[in-house]
């Protein structure tokens, strides 16, 4: 059991901007909108703010932008105690952005511009190394090179160091050179793209995770939502419920739960309660707006715990 888990998250980093509209113009209008937004995203970035606000001591292995975006990142990632040592600019290259229009009926239309994001390299990875080998896990997602993603597993592998792959966006992946990953977590919809199966219901979330178990993965946890979250390990299958809270905003939930998943895991070795811990955590981050601004502290959260 580790004293303060220590957390390595290798993926990336975004900035949202958010723009509320009545409508969205059509083409050659400019029309007024009633409201803007900034905020720090990104999966892997969300992630690391996560497992920070609940005490680990983490790092951060990504790439940013060579321009202002790039370097409120890193100074964001600094408020929170994250070790920003390879939190590196990318020259003439723009930060990962995520331009979002939100109409009057809640609808989201959303682009995503890489920007630096892309930039993540295997040899960014062996320059970390060193670093990394001190960690208790990895965090790894797919929003960075999915070659980067392999390094980092085929290297974590090697050296022991536990492996959580969130397997965010959904992509075809070989199997080959994921399958000494430690946990695999996918939501429902990641799950189908992976497998190619449908999993609609919950037995066919329970087929999808066994062909996973099947091609060489140790540990399924399957998110589900509202309905809580799937375990699947070769000698069982068994689901933790969800907590029902007054939901306003569930962007950010996945990652609130990425993140404090690995923090409890580390500090406790028990999956199951890890699992459900990490559900109360996400459930409290849906109760505020935004991603980052919305994940509940240490002391907070143990106030619900």
């Amino acid at each position: 059991m580790a004293e303060k888990p220590r957390i390595a998250v290798v993926g990336s980093n975004m900035i949202d901007l958010i723009t509320n509209v009545n409508r969205m113009p059509r083409k050659g209008e400019t029309i007024d909108a009633p409201s803007f937004d900034m905020g720090f995203g990104g999966k892997g970035a969300n992630q690391a703010v996560a497992a920070s606000m609940l005490g680990a001591d983490v790092c951060m292995v990504t790439k940013v932008g060579g321009d202002i975006f790039g370097r409120e990142v890193k100074n964001n990632f600094a408020s929170f105690g994250i070790d920003t040592a390879f939190v590196e600019p990318v020259k003439d290259v723009s930060n990962g952005v995520a331009p979002i229009f939100v109409d009057e009926k809640g609808d989201n239309y959303i682009l995503i511009v890489k920007g630096a994001n892309e930039y993540l390299a295997k040899d960014d990875i062996d320059r970390a190394a060193e670093m990394l080998a001190g960690y208790d896990i990895i965090i790894l997602q797919l929003e960075v090179p999915v070659d980067t993603v392999y390094h980092t597993i085929s290297f974590a592998h090697e050296k022991s160091i536990p492996v959580i792959l969130n397997p965010a966006p959904g992509r075809a992946l070989d199997f080959e050179r994921i399958k000494t990953v430690d946990i695999f977590i996918p939501n429902e919809t990641e799950l189908e793209t992976i497998t190619g199966m449908p999993t609609e219901t919950d037995e066919q979330v329970e087929q999808a995770a066994k062909l996973l178990l099947h091609k060489g993965i140790g540990t399924v946890i399957v998110t589900l939502g509202e309905r809580g979250s799937m375990l699947a390990t070769g000698d069982r299958t068994e689901y933790v419920t969800a907590f029902e809270v007054d939901t306003k905003d569930t962007t950010g939930a996945g990652d609130a739960y990425i993140g404090s998943l690995a923090y409890h895991y580390v500090l406790t070795g028990d999956l199951r309660q890890s699992m459900t811990r990490a559900g109360l955590y996400a459930a409290l981050s849906t109760l505020s707006t935004g991603t980052q601004k919305s994940f509940v502290s240490k002391e907070e959260f143990e106030k619900y715990l």
